[in-house]
């Protein structure tokens, strides 16, 4: 499973841990936009090492000793984070090259695409939005924004399952909840790399503050410096921010890439940045905890889940179901069917309520269930 480290403890120690440069974010003290502005300040002129200098920093820092921990490409396209990975790639042995099929190869992933920009520098080769993924489903992806996939409006494309070997996908954007206000193509990651990925974005709109507004044809950019994103993007990346936390990978790499060009994603540092900046909303009132969850109604590989509604003082907007600590899914009822589940495998769950301005409640009471044999659907 991925080490992650709530919000809590990132905020109160974040700053010893990440082995941030004292005084580094000393002049970032303003809120919302001026906030942002302040944060290009610290970490723009970075020392750009080219975009041929990456391979070298994959080979080095890109690999896993989180997961397998068998010191292989860290891949967010083809990582399996709760069993064998799909396949693995040997650092500079299977980097492309020529592909043709998933699993053959792997290359620099520009996680904002190089022709928004039109390949300039120093943002094609900026490590904090290089990542190595596998060639294929780096293809697949192609320039396709980030966002959430109707699962009912997949893409079809020969020499390549949809969704990939680890679940990434391509297709329609999910108009409704979190993700409404666009129904183009996108392409969405893994829950484990939705965190990740969004603050790879915010750092983006971060650094490149003073160019930006000429991205505006870039379907996430809406042609301002401040915002930077469409709404409906905004809001998946915020969710996607908080539905995924920092995780140990992400740290060691903001580390490894200060020491490669000199500057840092603030928002690996201090995940607050994210909400101070782009959520600055007067609801700051948390709902209340859901309570009287229960778990009932097991089979080989489903649990039933029921709470009692949380309270706030605009309105619950969300429920999201964590399984064991870890973010599962999101409902905006009190009643949930949990699916995907092993047989006989005893599950503890918790629910976090959510208001319409990312405001968290308390976790619920965990209640836990035991999944039957594989041969039997219900309980007697």
């Amino acid at each position: 499973m991925k080490y992650r480290f709530s919000f809590l403890i990132v905020l109160c120690f974040g700053f010893g841990f990440a082995q941030i440069p004292n005084g580094y974010y000393d002049t970032a003290t303003g809120s919302g936009y001026t906030l942002k502005t302040q944060l290009y300040n610290i970490i723009n002129n970075h020392n750009d090492q080219g975009y041929n200098a990456i391979d070298a920093f994959f080979a080095n820092h890109d690999l896993d000793v989180y997961y397998e921990n068998d010191n292989t490409i860290l891949d967010v396209y083809s990582e399996n984070p709760s069993s064998s990975d799909p396949y693995n790639f040997t650092p500079d042995v299977d980097q492309c090259g020529n592909y043709s099929a998933e699993g053959d190869c792997y290359n620099p992933e520009h996680v904002i695409p190089q022709s928004v920009y039109s390949s300039n520098t120093p943002m094609q080769g900026d490590a904090h939005q290089l990542l190595p993924t596998d060639g294929r489903v780096n293809g697949f992806r192609s320039n396709f924004p980030m966002g959430r996939v109707d699962d009912n409006n997949l893409i079809s494309q020969s020499g390549i399952s949809n969704p990939t070997q680890n679940g990434s996908k391509l297709g329609e954007n999910l108009n409704s909840g979190y993700s409404a206000g666009y129904s183009g193509t996108v392409f969405e990651p893994i829950d484990e790399f939705k965190g990740d990925i969004a603050r790879i974005y915010f750092y983006f709109a971060t650094r490149y503050e003073n160019q930006i507004s000429n991205w505006s044809a870039y379907a996430m950019f809406n042609g301002s410096s401040d915002q930077v994103f469409e709404t409906a993007f905004l809001n998946i990346l915020l969710e996607w921010h908080d539905m995924d936390p920092v995780s140990t990978k992400e740290i060691n790499r903001n580390n490894a890439i200060y020491n490669h060009q000199g500057n840092r994603n603030p928002f690996v540092d201090n995940p607050s940045y994210v909400t101070t900046i782009w959520n600055p909303q007067q609801d700051n009132e948390s709902p209340s905890a859901p309570t009287n969850l229960v778990a009932s109604n097991p089979t080989a590989t489903s649990v039933d889940l029921n709470w009692n509604a949380a309270s706030d003082n605009i309105a619950v907007t969300s429920y999201h179901i964590y399984i064991n600590g870890t973010y599962n899914s999101n409902t905006s009822t009190t009643t949930a069917t949990v699916t995907g589940l092993n047989p006989e495998t005893n599950y503890c769950f918790t629910v976090i309520a959510k208001d319409a301005a990312n405001n968290s409640s308390a976790a619920s009471n965990e209640a836990c269930a035991t999944t039957l044999s594989g041969n039997t659907n219900t309980v007697d």
